[in-house]
């Protein structure tokens, strides 16, 4: 360390890592929540993750995303996922459509598999879908992991910045490669349903109480 800290002739070089990602870049993100302290126990919004912006009343989830693996890993985005707007349902719809998206991601869901809730499959120890697509708060998206592509938006001064709108979901080309599963097919129905042999999410067992 330089014993004069004004004299910088030994300072590293800035690096040019904040360059934008190009649009259109597949990564894996892990997903963590700046906490708003907006509540809503009607909605079943709880735990403080919701923010409500004080200039126009909308309600969201203030998220940062993180790549975790491959050219840019360590990069690091900002999006806001929407709840809830007085301008109307729109932007709390799409909030919805993303978080879908994600679970099916996170989950290994094929998009189109609507197979009703119910118990486990006789010969196939995961879920069925519409349960996968279910949490029991937001807590359950805070560090959820999923494939992400990458976008490029206006900030509020005009400048580009890279942000996430969009989850990769299974019936996607290159999802298999990036997440590591295998590739899922249509399984041979009109619903699109997933492959049996491909690995799906796995709730965990309910905890019993002492006795």
């Amino acid at each position: 360390m330089s014993s004069n800290y004004f004299d910088f002739q030994d300072a590293d070089p800035q690096q040019s890592g904040f360059d934008l990602i190009p649009k259109g870049t597949l990564a894996p993100v892990r997903t963590t929540f700046k906490p708003g302290g907006y509540d809503d126990p009607s909605q079943g919004w709880d735990g403080g993750y919701a923010t409500q912006s004080f200039e126009t009343g909308s309600i969201y989830l203030a998220a940062e995303f993180v790549i975790t693996a491959g050219d840019y890993a360590k990069r690091k985005m900002w999006s806001n996922i929407g709840l809830y707007s007085p301008k109307g349902p729109t932007w709390g719809q799409m909030g919805r459509s993303f978080i879908r998206a994600v679970l099916n991601s996170a989950r290994n869901v094929h998009p189109q598999d609507n197979s009703p809730q119910g118990a486990l499959r006789a010969r196939e120890p995961r879920l069925e879908a519409r349960c996968c697509r279910r949490i029991q708060g937001f807590h359950e998206l805070d560090g959820i992991e999923f494939l992400a592509r990458i976008d490029i938006e206006k900030d509020a001064k005009g400048q580009d910045r890279n942000v996430i709108k969009v989850a990769v979901e299974p019936d996607h080309p290159d999802y298999a490669k990036w997440m590591g599963v295998p590739p899922k097919t249509s399984g041979g129905g009109a619903s699109g349903a997933p492959a049996p042999a491909a690995p799906a999410y796995q709730a965990p067992a309910p905890q019993r109480a002492p006795v």
